[in-house]
């Protein structure tokens, strides 16, 4: 799932793969901006088949909360 979230990220944010780490959020990649966040959440939800809520596109904000929320929502469904 975390390599599957990175690519999508890569993807989104228009950076490679590797420069994506563990503490990787919206404080560390200056391309993620508020309509590369909106991106990212319609790409995630189309590449695992879930919905955020709007709670959790304004504060899912980092690698680890994505996948996090991605991990909850995956197994529960």
């Amino acid at each position: 799932m975390e390599t599957r979230i990175k690519r999508v990220m890569a993807s989104v944010f228009g950076i490679e793969e590797s420069q994506i780490g563990d503490d990787s959020s919206s404080e560390t990649i200056e391309e993620w901006d508020s309509l590369r966040q909106m991106n990212l959440i319609l790409a995630l939800e189309e590449e695992f088949g879930i919905r955020f809520s709007d709670e959790e596109t304004l504060e899912t904000l980092s690698l680890r909360q994505f996948i996090d929320v991605i991990g909850s929502k995956t197994t529960a469904g």
